[in-house]
């Protein structure tokens, strides 16, 4: 079975995590991020997310709620049934 590898940031380890988890207590906007990021331009669902994550969808809609907020994901809804693109934003490089 091939694996595959995702390159990340060394802000997304060495800062955002504590920031997610330990200041803004969302370890699961962190696991969101996570998946958003090695899922770069991908149409997700709650479900698929929470799936994919092992966190409840209403623990995903939070999350990407959260995440939008602190503008860390874009988030493009094409219609209200059909499942949203995420894309991950890397304020840090500017």
């Amino acid at each position: 079975m091939a694996m595959n590898t995702i390159s990340l940031d060394r802000y997304v380890i060495e800062t955002l995590m504590g920031d997610l988890v330990g200041h803004d207590r969302r370890p699961s906007a962190f696991l969101v991020y996570l998946l958003i990021e090695a899922s770069d331009g991908a149409a997700l669902s709650y479900a698929s997310i929470a799936e994919r994550t092992g966190l409840s969808r209403r623990s995903c809609q939070a999350a990407v709620a959260h995440l939008e907020r602190r503008r860390l994901i874009e988030v493009v809804r094409r219609a209200e049934n059909e499942a949203a693109i995420y894309r991950p934003l890397r304020p840090w490089r500017r």
